[in-house]
């Protein structure tokens, strides 16, 4: 059965890795343009500056120089809540029933020399509200990078867990994992997991396997984000296999950010076959220029997933989900009997 861009738009979904900041409409960052004056090519190149083109070079350099172009909108509390709000109603739109949004603090906070604390009051009041209008459960992920100073990552660390009660409920490590070590945020995590919060690790994106055993091994992450060159090492493959980890795998951008040549070569299904537990997110769906809905095609028309294994790894991120068992099985509940009419 040939399936239709709508079967995509239509089925239910489960995001577990989207980044707050890669997830700006492109319209609004115009609005905000104009409203402080920020001065760029606002008619002719701003969506070549915050969006992946046809014509760019695929490397993570070029990936994450739109971020640079994106800190320079985050100006007012009234601009941090409006694109909190609107990546919530765009995954709505999209079909998502759960979601899990992270967000930087440190990034939101430095153009307009915000205090931590006030970004997180900011996000979480709008994502509250959000998920009550839009009737999309959202949870939160703090994101720190590598190359930030220690000193702010443990700010946010212990501002994230007196943050629970407000939605957030894991921290996660991003950055350049091939120029910045992990072990110096080991003990920081120790505390974030002592005080109740789940932990995810961008490892094995453009880092190797190593990265990724280290993650699970030492770190005892919950989930790792990316992780597709876990293939690289049949013994990490064995070890993830083993302990059950969670792989938030995003196709669109591992092909754009250079770590595959092509999207027919994304090792998807090559670790689904190895027995690892695999989910489908989109990381930065506006950055992109994509929603989950066309992930979910992706990996069905361009990698041959059988639709039974999407519904599947549908139902994976359920599981894997930073919530507590009795809201995961309320949820499943919810979710399975939509699902069931796409994937038999």
């Amino acid at each position: 059965m040939k399936l239709s861009q709508m079967y995509f738009k239509k089925i239910p979904k489960v995001e577990l890795h989207r980044h707050l900041e890669g997830s700006m409409r492109v319209d609004t960052l115009m609005e905000i343009a104009r409203l402080h004056g920020i001065t760029l090519p606002l008619q002719s190149g701003l969506r070549a500056l915050v969006q992946i083109q046809p014509e760019e070079p695929l490397n993570y350099s070029v990936f994450l120089s739109k971020f640079q172009t994106l800190r320079l909108f985050y100006r007012s509390p009234e601009v941090i809540a409006r694109i909190t709000r609107e990546a919530i109603e765009d995954a709505s739109l999209d079909g998502i029933y759960y979601l899990e949004l992270r967000f930087s603090p440190f990034a939101l906070s430095c153009v307009g020399g915000f205090h931590i604390k006030d970004i997180f009051s900011w996000v979480c009041e709008a994502a509250s509200q959000s998920s009550v209008d839009f009737q999309l459960p959202t949870r939160l992920i703090v994101t720190i990078n590598r190359q930030e100073p220690i000193e702010i990552t443990r700010q946010v660390l212990q501002i994230a867990a007196e943050y629970q009660s407000m939605g957030v409920v894991g921290v996660d490590l991003a950055g350049n994992e091939t120029e910045y070590p992990t072990i110096p945020y080991l003990p920081l995590f120790k505390e974030a997991r002592a005080a109740g919060l789940h932990t995810t690790i961008h490892a094995g994106e453009w880092g190797g396997a190593d990265n990724i055993r280290e993650a699970i091994e030492i770190f005892q992450a919950d989930r790792i984000s990316h992780g597709v060159r876990i293939m690289e090492d049949p013994s990490v493959i064995a070890l993830a296999r083993e302990r059950g980890t969670v792989f938030e795998v995003c196709i669109t951008s591992n092909y754009q950010t250079g770590i595959i040549p092509a999207l027919a070569d994304h090792p998807l299904n090559r670790m689904l076959m190895a027995g690892l537990n695999v989910t489908i997110n989109t990381d930065d769906p506006s950055i992109s220029n994509i929603t989950l809905g066309n992930e979910y095609q992706v990996a069905v028309k361009e990698l041959g997933l059988p639709k039974s294994i999407l519904g599947e790894r549908i139902m994976a991120a359920i599981k894997a989900a930073f919530l507590p068992a009795d809201e995961k099985i309320k949820l499943a509940k919810h979710i399975q009997s939509d699902l069931r009419r796409f994937t038999t």
